[in-house]
C-alpha cells in the first residue's frame, strides 16, 4: 500500500520547521502572499531552510503575483517547487522552468477536470475550499464527493484537514498527498508540535 505523503504550510519560525523535520514531514510549505497571516520574507525563509537534512522539499507558494516578485524569490531561496493559488495561466507558471502544483478552488464551483486540463504542465493539483480569488489556510472542510475521478496526476488534499479528520479524509479519499496549516496551529504560522505529530499518525492511521 502506498504511503500518502505530508505537506506542512505556513511556516514562520526555524522551531517549527526543525520539530516538522523530525517528525517526518515530507514538504515543507512558505506562503509569499502579503495578505496572509502567515507571509514570509525572502531572509526568514533562507534562515528557515538553512540546515535542511536531504529529502525534505521546500515549496513556494504565490498567489497573482508578478512574475518579477516571483524571480527576486527564486533568486535567494533554493525551493523545489512551486505552488500556485491564483488564477494564474499555465503558460505564467510554467515560465519558470520549475516543477509546479496548481491549487484548485473547489469552493468555487468550478469543473475540476476542465480546470485541471488547463495546466498540463502541472505536476500535480492541490484541491482546497477556498473560492475563486481567496487564498485558502480558512480551516473550512470542502465535501469529498466532489472530487472527480480520471485524474491522471497527483492529488493533494488539503481544506479543513486537522488531527481529528485526516484519517478518515486518507481512507476516503486516497489522495497522493495531504497538506495542512491551521489544522496545526497553536496560533496562524505558529505551530504546535504535538498537532503536528498527532496529525502525522492520523495519516499513517489512514493509510491502514
Amino acid at each position: 500500500m502506498s504511503r500518502t505523503r505530508v505537506k506542512i504550510c505556513g511556516f514562520t519560525q526555524i522551531e517549527d520547521v526543525s520539530n516538522a523535520v523530525t517528525l517526518g514531514v515530507d514538504a515543507l510549505g512558505f506562503v509569499f502572499v502579503e495578505s496572509s497571516p502567515r507571509c514570509v520574507k525572502i531572509e526568514q525563509v533562507k534562515a528557515m531552510i538553512q540546515q535542511l537534512p536531504p529529502f525534505v522539499q521546500t515549496v513556494g507558494l504565490f498567489m497573482d503575483q508578478s512574475e518579477q516578485e516571483i524571480h527576486e524569490v527564486l533568486q535567494e531561496v533554493p525551493l523545489n517547487l512551486l505552488q500556485f493559488h491564483g488564477n494564474e495561466a499555465s503558460e505564467f507558471c510554467a515560465q519558470f522552468k520549475m516543477p509546479y502544483i496548481k491549487a484548485i478552488p473547489m469552493g468555487g464551483g468550478v469543473d475540476v477536470l476542465e480546470y485541471a486540463a488547463q495546466h498540463v504542465e502541472s505536476i500535480g493539483f492541490l484541491l482546497d475550499s477556498h473560492a475563486f480569488g481567496e487564498s485558502g489556510g480558512s480551516g473550512d472542510v470542502f465535501d469529498w464527493e466532489k472530487i472527480p475521478r480520471g485524474f491522471d496526476r497527483p492529488l493533494i488534499l488539503a481544506g479543513g484537514l486537522n488531527i481529528d479528520n485526516v484519517s478518515e479524509a486518507v481512507r476516503q479519499v486516497k489522495p497522493y498527498a495531504v497538506d495542512v496549516s491551521s489544522g496545526v496551529e497553536a496560533a496562524k504560522g505558529i505551530k504546535d508540535q504535538e498537532k503536528m505529530a498527532a496529525f502525522i499518525r492520523g495519516v499513517r492511521n489512514g493509510d491502514k
